[in-house]
C-alpha cells in the first residue's frame, strides 16, 4: 500500500507548473495515480521482478539474431554451461547474439545473454568468469535496485506529463528503454567489486580456474586501450586494469 510518507516523497518528481482549475481537475487523479505507481516500483516483489525481466528478454531475444542451438556458437555454449544452469535457487537460461559487440547481460529472472564478440575474445573459463560476475550483479540486488529506479522513473514522468509537464512520450518507455536503464547504465566501483567476487565463487564452486578472472579483465583493459568501438561491457563495467590486479590476489 502506498504510505501518505511515500506520496509525500515523490511529490516535488512533479514539476510545478500553472495549472487552470478546469486542467488541475482533470489532470490530479492521473498525477496521483502515476504518484503511486512510483511508490509501487520501490516495494516491487521478486516475481514482479522477474516477469519485467522475463519480458525485456523475450523482447531482446525477438530483436537479436540468436545463435542456433547447432552453430558453433550454440554448441559451445551448451558445453561450457553445462554446470551453470543454477545459481543460488535461480535457474539460469543462455542465449548467444550474433554481432561483434563484445558484451553481455545477465537478467533478474535468470535470463543471460551472451554476445559472440565476447564468446571470440575469451576462453570457456573466461565465459564463465563473465557469466558469474554478470550473475552477481543480479543476486546482490544492483539489478533490482536499477529496476526499480527505471519503473520508477517511468512512474514519475507519467506524473510529469499528468501535472502538464510534457513528458507523456517518455511515459512510455516501454521495454526497451527500461533494458538501457538496467543494463546499460555504468556500475559502480563497489558493485564491480561485489560481482567479482562472486564470480570467483562461482568458478570456485564448480571446478573451474580461477586465474580466468584475471585474464579475462586483462584482455578487457588492452582492448579499452585499443581503437575498437565494439566494447559496450567496458563502459558499464569500469576500471578493468584495477579489477583484474585485485583478482589477481585473490586467485594467488
Amino acid at each position: 500500500m502506498t504510505t501518505r510518507r511515500q506520496i509525500l516523497t515523490l511529490l516535488p518528481l512533479i514539476p510545478a507548473v500553472a495549472l487552470t482549475p478546469p486542467a488541475l481537475a482533470l489532470d490530479l487523479g492521473r498525477a496521483l495515480g502515476a504518484i503511486k505507481g512510483a511508490a509501487g516500483a520501490i516495494s516491487l516483489s521478486d516475481d514482479d521482478l522477474r516477469a519485467h525481466a522475463r519480458r525485456m528478454a523475450d523482447q531482446m531475444d525477438a530483436g537479436a539474431a540468436l545463435a542456433a542451438d547447432r552453430s558453433a556458437y550454440g554448441q559451445r555454449l551448451a558445453a561450457l554451461t553445462a554446470n551453470c544452469r543454477e545459481e543460488g535457487g535461480l535457474a539460469l537460461n543462455y542465449k548467444a547474439y550474433l554481432t561483434p559487440e563484445v558484451n553481455a547481460f545477465a537478467l533478474a529472472d535468470g535470463s543471460i545473454r551472451l554476445y559472440s564478440g565476447l564468446m571470440d575474445l575469451m576462453s570457456d573459463d573466461e565465459i564463465r568468469y563473465v557469466i558469474g560476475h554478470e550473475i552477481g550483479h543480479v543476486q546482490a540486488g544492483h539489478t533490482r535496485k536499477r529496476m526499480q529506479l527505471a519503473l520508477g522513473s517511468g512512474a514519475a514522468q507519467q506524473a510529469a506529463a499528468a501535472a502538464g509537464g510534457g513528458a507523456g512520450a517518455l511515459a512510455q518507455s516501454e521495454l526497451g528503454d527500461l533494458f538501457v536503464k538496467v543494463v546499460r547504465a555504468q556500475h559502480s566501483q563497489a558493485n564491480e567489486n561485489e560481482a567479482d567476487d562472486h564470480a570467483m565463487r562461482f568458478l570456485s564452486r564448480r571446478g573451474h580456474d580461477r586465474r580466468a578472472a584475471v585474464t579475462a579483465l586483462e584482455k578487457l583493459d588492452r582492448l579499452a586501450g585499443g581503437a575498437s568501438s565494439g566494447t559496450q561491457w567496458l563502459s558499464t563495467h569500469p576500471a578493468p586494469r584495477e579489477r583484474a590486479e585485485r583478482m589477481r590476489q585473490q586467485a594467488a
